[in-house]
């Protein structure tokens, strides 16, 4: 062979090779935006103990053929708080097992020619993307489709390195002592290091099924390889907990040791251990008496049964040490210092983990309820305001409150281009509506802390003009601060995730009281001024705060309607 030959071989592997990892990732999406939110209510109902968290991820990787894809969401997941460690441990284990049906599906790709099939997928495909009911089917077929497509492409362009045309390609990799541990350690690295690189152990499993069926690659060498690849794919998760706290880094470290532990027991046991899988598949890797036709066969199920046997293997040797694995990976990762409750952060968004658009609402939705609660402090903190008669301890206060208002603007901009970067992808209706009402959340929540500040300034104002209010002014003032403090609370369990009818009723009773005794207190302030109770400029400083507690009614009131997708006379 020439070397344009060559050079045409290379770019037909590596272009196949980047349309099975666009396969893949359609496929997976596809899946994803089918499944919806089912995906999530699974992983947090079904990790009760370590063995229904295990088959939760090995179910769930086998359904979106992602192992990565299940790993971030089981980090993030851990991130929010929804997981413990060592639910997250065992989810992880299951994925493993998971992702080994990939490595099936692609020896079948080898072992059946699929040209006959991929075609009229494709149309099916294309036809089903463009009618609006079956548009997930469709890019779910399409992306198999292409993942398909791929495999033929590379099964192709495996013919052209058949024994006999190629000497030089394999007296290469026949230089290599296939019998010495060394050989078999430097293509483990190799294995890790590519599949780091490309972030794809579907893509490095596909070369080396194909270099191996063509009789390019030697046996120990294509499993070295995949023993690589089971390293070299922890590197998504622990680059999406790079940003993530404490527990999620634990959790991405967890996968990396567990995969780390697996090889070096299988490289004590490697040529055994491989040669056991050869024979139950029916080959002697030692005499390699089969014609290059029955190799194209079975070497790709050889691949496919040894990673099914390590992760298998492992998963059952490991599932009852994930109490000390857990311990291990905290005593390696301590907790960052903490960091006080006045600075600025946010949570639960990480950028480094935004992977899909289900996903990212979760999180967003995590941080707006965050955002709430850091508003229900804030308010806390003005009624404490009302009452604090020492200056510097009030100028202390106001401070803080003034640094609130500052987070609260903050948390605004940030969830706001978080939820734009997940709106820039292709979102189903029912998640552009939820970005939508969340949008209008943390407006309303923002508006919130505007309007404690506001009191908080009517407040200072008093205090620096030396003025006071009456006992009575100060009553009315606390008692239309707890059916404020009352609304909030209500607001905060609908965001939790507490949405009965009757805490939405609640929230909306609430604020009509707000209204009526704002109504009643604007009269009575009125008669009060003019009996001379209290002065013209105290009086319009009390009904300033009263003002402010009716806005505040209504804001929450706001962010309870974008949550339900209500309106108050609808319900």
């Amino acid at each position: 062979m020439t070397t344009s030959d060559y050079l045409a071989i290379t770019f037909k592997i590596i272009g196949s090779l980047a349309l099975l990892i666009y396969g893949m990732k359609a496929m997976s999406e596809a899946l994803q935006k089918m499944a919806g939110s089912q995906l999530r209510h699974i992983l947090g109902a079904m990790t009760t103990n370590r063995f229904t968290g295990m088959l939760t991820g090995t179910f769930i990787t086998c359904a979106v053929q992602s192992s990565s894809a299940t790993t971030v969401m089981t980090v993030s997941f851990v991130n929010a708080g929804l997981l413990t460690l060592a639910q997250a441990i065992s989810v992880i284990m299951g994925a493993n097992i998971g992702t080994t049906l990939t490595a099936w599906i692609m020896s079948l790709g080898y072992s059946v020619d699929l040209s006959n099939f991929v075609f009229p997928a494709f149309l099916v495909g294309i036809i089903l993307i463009y009618t609006r009911r079956m548009r997930y089917i469709g890019d779910f077929l399409f992306g198999l489709s292409f993942m398909f497509f791929s495999l033929v492409l590379l099964s192709s362009a495996g013919s052209a390195l058949r024994l006999e045309s190629n000497v030089a390609i394999i007296h290469f990799f026949r230089s290599f002592d296939v019998n010495s541990y060394f050989t078999i350690i430097i293509f483990l690295a190799i294995g890790t290091l590519i599949t780091c690189i490309v972030q794809s152990s579907a893509a490095v499993m596909a070369i080396t099924i194909m270099m191996c069926s063509t009789g390019v690659l030697p046996i120990y060498l294509g499993i070295a390889l995949v023993m690589g690849e089971n390293i070299g794919t922890t590197i998504t998760a622990n680059l999406a907990a790079l940003a993530a706290n404490t527990q999620a880094r634990r959790a991405a470290l967890a996968h990396l040791m567990f995969n780390v532990i697996g090889v070096i027991w299988v490289l004590c046991l490697f040529y055994p251990f491989v040669n056991t899988v050869c024979r139950f598949v029916g080959y002697d890797p030692q005499t390699n008496n089969l014609t290059h036709q029955q190799l194209a066969i079975k070497l790709p199920i050889i691949l496919a049964a040894f990673h099914t046997s390590f992760n298998v293997i492992n998963t059952a040797m490991l599932m009852g040490f994930i109490p000390q694995l857990e311990r291990m990976v905290c005593l390696i990762i301590k907790p960052r210092k903490k960091e006080e409750d006045e600075e600025f952060r946010l949570r639960f968004i990480q950028a480094g983990i935004m992977k899909t658009p289900e996903l990212s609402v979760l999180e967003a939705s995590k941080e707006i309820h965050s955002f709430a609660e850091r508003m229900q402090r804030m308010f806390g903190m003005v009624r404490e305001l009302l009452v604090t008669k020492d200056e510097n301890a009030f100028v202390k206060l106001f401070s803080r409150i003034e640094k609130y208002e500052g987070i609260s603007d903050n948390m605004e901009i940030e969830i706001a281009k978080y939820l734009d970067g997940v709106s820039n992808a292709h979102l189903s209706d029912e998640t552009k509506d939820k970005v939508r009402a969340m949008l209008r959340e943390i407006s309303e929540l923002e508006s919130i802390g505007d309007a404690c500040y506001n009191i908080a300034r009517t407040e200072n104002r008093r205090i620096t003009s030396k003025e006071d209010f009456t006992d009575e002014q100060i009553s009315r003032i606390n008692q239309m601060f707890a059916l404020v403090d009352n609304a909030l609370s209500e607001m905060n369990n609908i965001l939790v995730g507490h949405k009965q009818d009757n805490n939405v009723n609640l929230s909306f009773n609430i604020e009509n009281e707000i209204n009526n005794y704002r109504n009643q207190l604007r009269s009575q302030n009125i008669n009060d001024v003019n009996d001379h109770k209290y002065t013209y400029a105290i009086g319009t400083m009390y009904m300033d705060i009263i003002q402010e507690c009716e806005k505040l009614g209504d804001y929450i009131v706001n962010v309870v309607e974008a949550r339900m997708g209500v309106r108050q006379q609808e319900v």
